[in-house]
């Protein structure tokens, strides 16, 4: 909405102001949207990316993708790299030479114990126009090429001077809060004054995009992800875009030797392909090239007054594992609902400490993971001194990373805070702090996961024969906070029924007689093992504590 302030001067008022439109700022509105909350996006580009690059998008975020309704959509954008799923390490191309790192991403399907999702692979050029497409399908105001010049905040909101880079106009935005996913070099973060911790630079690569009509047989029938390419005089990563014509390649770059970018010329760049892959006449046409750094940095806090960091600008990370997109994705899940919430008038500003408090902890135990796996994968380009990879460790490889991080502190109630923020091992059993588990339920005669049930409220479960459902309407009245109640079971009073032999009680950690309270992303914010002598009093204490409404 527009309207002019006491000057004259025309000001765009707006709950919420994100500033950056790449895979996190989109996002950022593609969450809002859904919840209903109108925003503005700026970014200074015109258009979203051009680079195939960031294409690992983990079970979580296709989670979330899925609860959003547009895992379809993004499906579709991903077909062609829809049978790539190892990651290979070998010398070059040519014979048997190498092993597999993981042949598959999923093996045994073991994965749809957990969710009822998986990992899929979508470069960002490919998923940023479906994320933009759905974003203003939603009511998003999104404006590319268009630059934020400064901003003031106040105690009432954010006041930011935006400037349109394609007519040169000027404009006053006027928003409650500022979400700044404007990127590792966050000129939002800086003006703050917020540093960073962290070992800082890892590595420098130079992705290389070509097109090759004959390396697909040379490649054959391995469909990877990756295949990294440890040749001692030209290693690097190699990445299908098509499985056909189109390529990257990540050559390492050293510009702290006083490599220069001007020296990664076309032939160069040919030549090390060739040797790298290890057939000297291969066609090569290289196509583009586009510098990168990789690091291991999280900002010391996330907030400042109004204005809240996401995605690169809160944290950056190894590449390897597509843990820094995901991270920044989920950064903007968690942020979302808790804006929703506030501007909503059902949960008190406190709430928002939570995404500090919640969110960098699982960066900073991440960013270490990333770190490892680079160690592990031979990253080209990355000599890693000989503590890299920090607290992170193994852990059981990347699924409870991706899926598994818990919230010690936050907004939820009775978590362990002596709790690792990622485990040794993927254990989603209704504990407060992690998300909440995934079953299959028949609503109505339709089938869904216990997942499609948070997006937009507080959800209460319970079983068809206990007295929480009826609590539950007690327990938020007079209070604007959304609160759904449902009962599983099998009898006539229940609204849900599991899929034959689930246990929905004993999977969540209470008896039949508990309930458990999930909060809009899925998380587990408070549970009671079994009855209580006064539900509702007792549940509207947690749904108090929880949304900051003290």
């Amino acid at each position: 909405m527009n309207r002019s302030d006491t000057a004259g001067e025309a000001v765009h008022r707006t709950p919420v102001l994100i500033v950056g439109g790449s895979l996190v700022g989109l996002s950022t509105s593609l969450f809002l949207g859904r919840l209903g909350v109108p925003h503005t996006l700026v970014e200074r580009h015109a258009g979203t990316s051009i680079h195939p690059r960031g294409r690992g998008n983990n079970v979580r975020t296709m989670e979330l993708f899925r609860t959003a309704g547009v895992d379809g959509r993004i499906a579709r954008a991903a077909s062609v790299l829809a049978d790539n799923h190892g990651i290979l390490q070998t010398p070059s191309l040519v014979g048997d030479a190498g092993e597999w790192l993981f042949r598959e991403i999923d093996p045994g399907g073991g994965l749809a114990r957990f969710s009822p999702a998986g990992w899929c692979l979508c470069s960002q050029n490919d998923l940023e126009p479906v994320l933009l497409e759905c974003a203003r399908e939603l009511g998003g105001d999104l404006r590319f090429h268009t630059e934020m010049m400064s901003f003031e905040q106040d105690p009432e909101g954010v006041t930011a001077r935006v400037k349109s880079r394609e007519t040169g106009e000027h404009t006053t935005v006027r928003a409650d809060y500022l979400v700044a996913a404007d990127g590792p070099r966050s000129p939002v973060r800086e003006r703050l004054g917020i540093g960073q911790n962290g070992p800082g630079d890892l590595f420098h690569n130079v992705s290389v995009t070509f097109t090759s009509r004959d390396l697909a047989d040379v490649v054959g029938d391995r469909r990877f992800i990756v295949c990294y390419l440890t040749s001692p005089d030209a290693d690097g990563a190699l990445l299908p875009v098509d499985n056909r014509e189109n390529w990257v390649f990540h050559a390492p770059w050293h510009p702290e030797h006083g490599e220069t970018l001007e020296e990664f010329t076309d032939e160069r760049c040919a030549a090390h392909i060739r040797r790298a892959v290890g057939v000297p006449d291969l066609d090569v046409k290289i196509t583009g090239r586009a510098a990168w750094h990789a690091a291991e940095r999280v900002a010391e806090r996330y907030a400042d007054g109004r204005v809240f960091l996401a995605g690169d600008s809160a944290h950056e990370m190894s590449p390897t594992g597509a843990f820094g997109s995901n991270t920044g994705i989920q950064d903007a899940h968690n942020l979302a609902w808790k804006l929703a919430a506030v501007l909503g008038g059902w949960a008190g500003p406190g709430l928002l400490e939570s995404y500090d408090a919640e969110r960098r902890p699982v960066a900073e135990a991440t960013s270490a993971r990333a770190s490892s796996r680079s160690v592990e994968h031979s990253h080209p380009g990355y000599t890693p001194a000989p503590e890299a990879g920090g607290p992170g460790g193994r852990k059981g490889g990347i699924l409870n990373v991706a899926l598994a991080y818990r919230y010690p502190r936050g907004a939820v109630l009775g978590a362990d805070a002596a709790t690792p923020v990622v485990p040794e091992g993927v254990a989603l059993n209704g504990e407060p702090g992690s998300r909440a588990p995934h079953l299959w339920l028949t609503r109505a005669g339709e089938r869904i996961s216990t997942l499609d049930l948070y997006e937009r409220s507080l959800v209460l479960l319970s079983s068809d024969t206990g007295a929480w459902h009826a609590a539950a309407t007690e327990a938020v009245a007079g209070l604007p906070v959304p609160l759904d109640s449902h009962r599983i079971g099998t009898g006539p009073g229940a609204d849900l029924v599991p899929a034959p032999g689930a246990d929905w009680a004993a999977a969540h950690g209470v008896t039949p007689d508990g309930a458990v309270l999930v909060r809009p992303d899925g998380f587990v914010a408070w549970r009671h093992e079994g009855p209580a002598a006064d539900p509702a009093k007792t549940l509207r204490e947690a749904v108090t504590a929880i949304l900051s409404r003290g």
